[in-house]
């Protein structure tokens, strides 16, 4: 086992207590009616939204609300597992084995003799092992579906790309997402334009690739910045009631300050 090199005092008694109630709450004649009834299907949602509330506390900055967010995102971990442990599938204790047996794996220049190594060996690692897995040798293969859609475009290009498939430069998403703005205009049904709509946003992603932009972080910066605008204008007296000039005046007066 690696040493720990942190002096953080050891969690692993705070992790048996929370285990301990998982599995309070799990038991089948003296649990809570509503943690006993639960599957993996149906707690994976909790699992989606725990993990925006830590990546929310993180870009607001608050600490206290990141240490509450972590918990609770420990905890939907736990609950899977505990799930799993029910049905004889694995443990919490292989989970935790599991994943540190992969990081080991992928930082060889740190835990093993490749000293030549770098972090830059990640990606080729994780290349082999998806290689390895006869289900489904595809270099997309492993590319959540649950991911949101502007995240899961911008890592199945980052794949494609390993192969050669992509632009050669910048000018290639560029012109890509002009022929696409195109062909949404010229759609000649709500079913076209859908599926055109849905190309011109690949296309962006493409760019923002390109111009080592992360689109997630870039559209959550753009929804805040909207928000925040937003506000700003709508609690003038008689905003509703303005013409839509009027209001584009106020945007524009805010945006200057």
């Amino acid at each position: 086992m690696t040493e720990r090199t942190s002096a953080q005092p050891d969690a692993s008694a705070a992790l048996a207590r929370l285990m301990s109630v998982m599995a309070r709450l799990r038991d089948p004649d003296k649990g809570c009616e509503w943690d006993t009834v639960q599957t993996f299907a149906t707690i994976a949602p909790y699992t989606i939204e725990e993990a925006y509330e830590v990546a929310d506390a993180i870009a607001r900055g608050d600490l206290h609300d990141l240490k509450d967010e972590l918990g609770d995102l420990a905890l939907q971990i736990v609950f899977h597992a505990q799930i799993a442990a029910e049905a004889g599938h694995f443990t919490l204790h292989e989970v935790l084995d599991g994943i540190s047996d992969k990081m080991e794996r992928r930082h060889p220049h740190i835990f093993g003799d490749d000293a030549e190594g770098g972090h830059h060996r990640w990606e080729e690692i994780k290349a082999s092992e998806r290689a390895a897995r006869a289900d489904d040798p595809s270099v997309l293969a492993g590319v959540a579906l649950a991911l949101p859609a502007l995240e899961r475009a911008a890592k199945l290009q980052k794949r494609a790309a390993r192969t050669g498939f992509d632009w050669p430069d910048v000018s290639g998403p560029r012109n890509k997402i002009l022929e696409e703005l195109e062909e949404v205009a010229t759609a000649a049904s709500d079913e076209e334009r859908e599926e055109e709509i849905g190309d011109l946003l690949f296309a962006v992603v493409n760019l923002a690739r390109f111009l080592k932009i992360n689109p997630e972080e870039a559209l959550r910066k753009g929804n805040a910045k909207f928000e925040r605008r937003f506000r700003a204008i709508e609690t003038t007296p008689g905003f509703t009631d303005m013409t839509l000039e009027e209001q584009e005046q106020l945007w524009a007066a805010q945006k200057q300050r």
